[in-house]
């Protein structure tokens, strides 16, 4: 299998990991960090920001998961998406959880 797929299977599961904050912040009309906000990802940016960050990772993860790059019925890719969704969900939480602790 190519190494594009393997690629794709990661980044997709970190782009939807990172899309669920965004949006739950941004429906909810909070204020959340973005690599917009200055200084970028320790600033805050507005709602309408966290909506529109969090639709993109949402559309870049959705289109990196399509079935023509990565296929579904090998255990590779599938466990490669979820070290994405999983890695960079715990990376936000200790980040963020230091960043409130402050």
């Amino acid at each position: 299998m190519p190494l594009v797929v393997y690629l794709a299977a990661f980044f997709a599961g970190a782009f939807l990991a990172n899309s669920i904050p965004h949006l739950v912040k941004g429906i909810c009309g909070d204020a959340f960090p973005t690599p917009f906000a200055k200084p970028p990802g320790r600033g805050l940016s507005s709602p309408a920001v966290n909506a529109a960050w969090g639709l993109l990772n949402l559309a870049l993860g959705y289109w990196l998961l399509h079935p023509g790059l990565v296929a579904y019925d090998h255990p590779v890719p599938i466990g490669l998406f979820a070290l994405g969704f999983i890695g960079l969900t715990m990376m936000c939480a200790v980040s963020f959880q230091r960043k409130h602790a402050a």
